[in-house]
């Protein structure tokens, strides 16, 4: 099949790719640098001549709550359009596990848009919803940082690696598109003032982390609940340790 990728050359898109070529299938990895924008509609007609699915990987360059809104519809509408336009027998796009249940956030306000969109393209879908990714454990620890204090929610995560989401969307991407959502998760639930806890311990990072349940996550107050899924996930094998033992972790 020819798989276009939007958002092709990122952490996600990269590795999805890999594994589709060596399953011997064209994969088109469509991204603004390669000539692909979803909000302009540069380059989106030609890369979607001839495909059969798109997966959907493209992020906003900014959360700031009206701009992550405008790029989540913008793009989506372009992409629907033109996929309808090149008989695309499949849309994949990769959402977050707890989207709904957090509308606080403007960038799950805007995430929920984005998978209204979808719904009411009449193009076949399969909406992925992942829990966090392990590589952004770095980047959640800085935003509750004051001092030399890291502020966050004592809430459960049950975070994924990046190459466990990749082997999904693979899956997914040579599957038949189910009109619905599949949710993945992580093989561990643990509390993410904890997770983040080992994290930076296991980096030699000095800070400390307290447990805050007033602390925000993108905008918006956690419930313990609010970021796994009991709904019968499909597990990835990649743990905590596991991932971080790969010499780009330390």
């Amino acid at each position: 099949m020819k798989i276009v990728i939007i958002g092709g050359t990122g952490l996600i898109g990269s590795k999805t790719a890999d594994r589709l070529r060596r399953q011997g299938h064209e994969v088109i990895a469509a991204a603004p640098n390669t000539g692909v924008n979803t909000i302009t509609g540069e380059g989106l007609a030609e890369a979607l001549v001839g495909a059969s699915v798109v997966i959907d990987l493209a992020n906003s360059p900014s959360f700031e709550d009206k701009a992550v809104l405008d790029f989540f519809e913008t793009s989506g509408r372009n992409l629907m359009a033109a996929e309808k336009a090149a008989a695309v027998k499949h849309h994949i796009a990769l959402s977050i596990v707890g989207v709904d249940r957090l509308p606080d956030s403007g960038y799950m306000r805007a995430k929920v848009a984005q998978e209204k969109i979808i719904r009411e393209s009449g193009i076949p879908y399969t909406i992925v919803h992942s829990t966090q990714f392990m590589e952004f454990l770095g980047g959640i620890a800085q935003s509750g940082t004051v001092g030399d204090t890291v502020h966050l929610s004592p809430a459960y995560v049950q975070p994924i690696a990046s190459d466990d989401v990749a082997d999904n969307m693979a899956a997914v991407a040579t599957a038949a598109p189910i009109n619905g959502i599949v949710e993945i998760s992580g093989p561990e639930r643990v509390r993410l003032n904890e997770l983040v806890a080992r994290f930076l311990k296991a980096r030699g990072d000095t800070r400390r982390v307290a447990a805050d349940p007033e602390a925000r996550y993108f905008g918006a107050k956690l419930e313990d609940g609010s970021l796994v899924s009991d709904n019968n996930p499909r597990l990835g094998r990649i743990t905590f340790e596991q991932w971080f033992a790969t010499s780009d972790r330390r």
